[in-house]
């Protein structure tokens, strides 16, 4: 069945639509709340070295370039390879096994890309160095990086990770909005343990990213999606706890505050 360019671009917009949803959903609606943050407020201005106005441009910038790179690649792909229309319909059971396999394999990719950027000096000078301008993660500065780490740890990972799994098109702007809505809650700077599944639940979680963003964790937790297994397996894993913090909200401390 020949497919509608509507449906070759799902891929590419729908996870754009969804990162600015999710981000005004922790910037607009949860942020004021001051007992939810990981940080006391007016640290993002205090600590961080790039401004806002900085990061809504690097962020616009990077999601022109892959809008432009992404829609290349499903037009001319998308009826070929990798992602296609499944006929028959895959089933419930096949979408997930899909799903799983882009994940694990995403989750490797990064790692190893992720790592790679802090322990190659001139990759982390010149390329990876921009996101850790953000010491004090927030929503919309989770896409805040160089197109380099961009382009081979995000697109190419991504597309691999979709060719691998065999996944449709639909499923996999539903792949890609998973990967959006996780990358967004990692960055977001608040904690929520009793409500959002991703903080009571997963290891991998805001918490944990947010280690890796302050000084004492630069060199651990690179994993980045959605499991700490690399980390876990590779003794690059830094424990960690979440406590509240007096006056309201809560603190990271870590095995190396001890």
């Amino acid at each position: 069945m020949a497919l509608g360019m509507s449906e070759e671009l799902l891929p590419v917009f729908v996870p754009i639509v969804v990162y600015w949803v999710a981000s005004g959903i922790y910037h607009v609606l949860l942020s004021p709340k001051d007992e939810h943050r990981l940080f006391p407020k007016g640290e993002e201005e205090a600590q961080n070295l790039a401004t806002r106005r900085q990061v809504i441009v690097g962020v616009l910038a990077n999601q022109a370039m892959q809008m432009l790179l992404a829609t290349v690649i499903f037009m001319v792909t998308g009826g070929e390879k990798g992602a296609t229309v499944d006929a028959p319909s895959a089933s419930l059971l096949q979408v997930a096994g899909q799903l799983a396999v882009a994940m694990l394999f995403m989750d490797g990719w990064e790692y190893f890309w992720h790592r790679w950027t802090h322990e190659n000096k001139f990759l982390y000078k010149h390329v990876h160095a921009m996101h850790h301008l953000l010491i004090v993660p927030y929503a919309y500065g989770a896409q805040y990086i160089h197109p380099v780490d961009a382009f081979f740890g995000e697109i190419i990972g991504g597309f691999l990770s979709v060719f691998i799994s065999g996944m449709s098109l639909r499923t996999t702007a539903v792949f890609f909005s998973l990967l959006t809505v996780k990358a967004v809650d990692d960055h977001c700077g608040q904690w929520f343990p009793h409500y959002n599944p991703i903080h009571r639940f997963m290891t991998n979680n805001t918490a944990f990213h947010t280690v890796h963003h302050q000084h004492q964790g630069m060199k651990h937790n690179y994993s980045v999606h959605f499991l700490s297994t690399w980390d876990l397996i590779l003794g690059t894993y830094l424990p960690h706890s979440v406590e509240e913090r007096k006056g309201g909200g809560y603190q990271i401390r870590t095995a190396k505050d001890d």
